[in-house]
């Protein structure tokens, strides 16, 4: 009896020893000091949160107690003498070129069960907030501010996106070539080994443009490039005054947008999956495939029906693939099938020529309505919104044009550059009048001409090339910016109104996105980023405002801008954060200096420092 009870006693002893030990555990982890929370930030730093005050956007004192919840998730931040410093961690080398949303760790570790034959994989799959990386994203050993534009356009520093795959498996095709100390790119690709410029000369030629220029004297404007590789093609289109959204999957040709963003070619990473891709119906005058290995006969066509709902009346397909001139059994059995395809959806060939066929779309709905009864692919339902994407299911339909479409038998826009300015039609579907429109333009070149005075005294005429405007309402910030060798990335919150649509009427770019949410695309890809009243919108919908600073930085690259326009208490809060995050306020001024209103607007232009991740944060301050 006594054996078996020191036996038990024993046995409560060592229970008792291991909860203390998970206790300590715990608090440890609590603390943040395994993570590098408090004090010097740690590699391989990554933080679950609370998700409740994640969620609720609350912030967390670094003696970790929960704040306390205000009307304001700024509101309690208070001025510069009452600024509680804050402290961020640095992520792992290993997370240098992280995206959350489109990490393949996270899907392995969710286990999460997706259809690798529908492309699912590629699709966006964010982390929840309590999954979330809490730390800043290094940039790679040796890293160099990016070469100016226009000279980016063929090179690139190879210590900032340290890959050579493509250049060794793409070496016959002129991709990309290592060169040393750079990375080179001849304008090659596919379908074009001899230059992308002597491709789109051509393809200009199939339709009898003048002087084989695609931009067919300002008609021809915004291109989808699908499966654009390091997007050359987009590359050489810019100096036809055609600016192209180029789209690649984060595939087994990885890093091929990182290369064409790092050029400063406007890209965006997607994939033709299950879901629509982010942009409004009718945004394209063309789309182009050069090889970009997708099965346009899957599910009934979805995939093809998809890009039939991004063109414009009379919009153009470019599909350079072998089903178009190959003569083998397979290659004529998808040529056949494919052309029944596009008949059925009112497709013409407009050209065909060699290894390239070109269909067209037609400018009315006659051809829809003259079908015979139940052919496939049928019309889509009446209901359908053919503009809503954010998380929106493909439907293998065809959308017919709009009333006033059909009436105009073409989109009713203007030529660029004339187009930049010209209210568009589509302005009466979101009730925005002519003038409001022109009243918005104006509006908005004076606060450019405003931000690029409070940035002189910091920028060059090449310092910026990549910028996002990430709350483009009609795009006027854009529009304003088009005497300057610049692109911008128009981003409207998916909870908006959905004005992507006259962007694209304008002759511009851009894509809808969820800020509570972490952006498709690779760090370090932006130079500058502006930010009008966005924190004051996700505190509306309780979403973590330290989050979106976190990802703000990481899509900034190292010497780029940020501007910040919103309320003072946005300012308050966000100053708080500027060591942390190595940023460096440059200026803070009243959008409104006459103004008496409490709700009066600050500007704030804030630089984000060169830092060296193997470094402290006192030493890289």
């Amino acid at each position: 009896m006594r054996g078996r009870a020191d036996a038990a006693q024993s046995k409560k002893l060592v229970t008792s020893l291991c909860i203390v030990i998970v206790f300590v555990g715990l608090l440890f982890l609590y603390n943040g000091s395994f993570f590098g929370r408090k004090g010097q930030p740690a590699s391989g730093a990554f933080e679950y949160r609370n998700k409740i005050s994640r969620s609720l956007g609350w912030g967390s004192d670094d003696d970790g107690e929960v704040g306390k919840i205000d009307e304001s998730i700024f509101a309690h931040e208070g001025g510069d003498n009452n600024v509680r410093l804050k402290n961020f961690p640095v992520c792992d080398d290993r997370h240098s070129e992280l995206i959350p949303c489109l990490d393949r760790n996270l899907i392995y570790q969710m286990r999460l069960k997706l259809d690798l034959n529908l492309m699912e994989h590629y699709e966006r799959h964010c982390p929840q907030p309590e999954r979330r990386y809490n730390c800043l994203i290094p940039p790679p050993p040796g890293y160099k501010v990016p070469i100016k534009w226009p000279k980016s356009r063929d090179e690139v520093w190879k210590v900032n996106i340290p890959h050579t795959h493509l250049a060794h498996e793409k070496s016959d095709q002129n991709w990309m070539v290592d060169a040393g100390e750079k990375i080179v790119f001849p304008g090659g690709g596919t379908h074009f080994h001899y230059g992308a410029d002597k491709y789109i000369a051509s393809i200009a030629n199939m339709l009898n443009f003048t002087n084989n220029n695609l931009n067919n004297e300002g008609r021809m404007r915004t291109v989808l490039d699908v499966g654009c590789g390091v997007a050359s093609f987009g590359g050489y289109l810019l100096s036809s005054d055609i600016i192209a959204m180029s789209l690649a999957p984060n595939d087994v040709h990885q890093n091929q947008i990182q290369f064409a963003l790092e050029r400063g070619i406007p890209a965006y990473l997607g994939v033709l999956g299950t879901k629509r891709l982010p942009y409004p119906s009718r945004s394209f005058e063309l789309a182009h495939c050069s090889r970009c290995r997708i099965d346009w006969l899957q599910r009934d066509g979805i995939l093809l029906l998809e890009v039939d709902r991004l063109l414009r009346p009379g919009g153009y397909f470019a599909y350079s693939s072998p089903e178009a001139y190959a003569q083998d059994e397979e290659d004529l059995r998808i040529w056949k099938e494919m052309s029944s395809l596009v008949e059925r959806m009112c497709w013409k060939v407009a050209s065909k020529r060699n290894q390239t066929v070109i269909w067209v779309k037609p400018l009315n709905n006659d051809c829809y309505m003259s079908r015979e009864a139940g052919m496939k692919p049928p019309l889509c339902r009446t209901n359908d919104d053919p503009d809503a994407v954010w998380g929106v299911m493909m439907e293998a339909c065809i959308t017919p044009y709009s009333e006033q479409m059909h009436r105009a038998s073409g989109s009713g826009l203007a030529a660029w550059p004339a187009r930049l300015t010209t209210p568009p039609p589509r302005l009466a579907d979101l009730q925005i009048t002519t003038d409001t429109f022109e009243k918005d333009t104006e509006t908005w070149q004076q606060r450019v001409d405003s931000y690029w005075s409070l940035l002189s005294p910091k920028i060059k005429s090449d310092s910026l090339r990549n910028l996002m405007d990430m709350k483009a309402n009609i795009g006027s910030f854009a529009a304003a910016l088009k005497d300057r060798d610049v692109w911008v990335m128009n981003v409207v919150p998916e909870d908006g109104p959905n004005t992507l649509k006259i962007i694209y009427d304008r002759g511009l770019i851009g894509t809808t996105h969820d800020w509570c949410e972490a952006f498709s695309t690779y760090p370090r890809t932006y130079d500058l980023l502006h930010a009008w009243t966005v924190f004051s919108d996700i505190e509306k919908r309780g979403c973590s405002a330290e989050d979106l600073l976190i990802e703000m930085d990481r899509i900034l690259r190292p010497t780029g801008f940020i501007i910040v326009r919103d309320k003072r208490p946005v300012y308050d809060f966000i100053n708080q954060y500027l060591k942390a995050l190595r940023w460096e306020l440059i200026t803070s001024v009243d959008a409104e200096p006459n103004s008496d209103s409490e709700n009066n607007e600050m500007i704030l232009v804030i630089q984000k420092k060169m830092w060296n991740p193997h470094r402290s944060l006192m030493d890289s301050a």
